[in-house]
């Protein structure tokens, strides 16, 4: 039942197939091909690294991961991305 509903309720995102190459050369053909550049970044426990990027406007979006021996993939992408604001963390008393 959560699959039937899964499929009405949640917009469509594409898994993209691995594509799998050295970070520079996945960047650099998302910012040619989309005009994707990055709008969010984050480094997991294990080292990898998290990249967002965006062509902005609610255009198309691509998530990648690129693992601690450089090897880069993509994991996500999609069209209609809305960044929301983020509220600064209240410093610790």
């Amino acid at each position: 039942m959560f699959a039937f509903w899964a499929t009405i309720l949640i917009p469509a995102v594409a898994v993209a197939e691995p594509q799998c190459n050295d970070r520079d050369s996945v960047i650099a053909q998302l910012a040619e091909k989309y005009n994707e550049a990055r709008v969010a970044v984050s480094v997991t426990r294990n080292g990898g690294l998290i990249e967002v990027l965006s062509a902005g406007g609610s255009q198309t979006w691509s998530i990648n991961i690129t693992s601690p021996m450089g090897v880069s993939g993509l994991v996500a992408v999609g069209d209609g991305m809305w960044v929301l604001a983020v509220r600064p963390k209240e410093p610790e008393t």
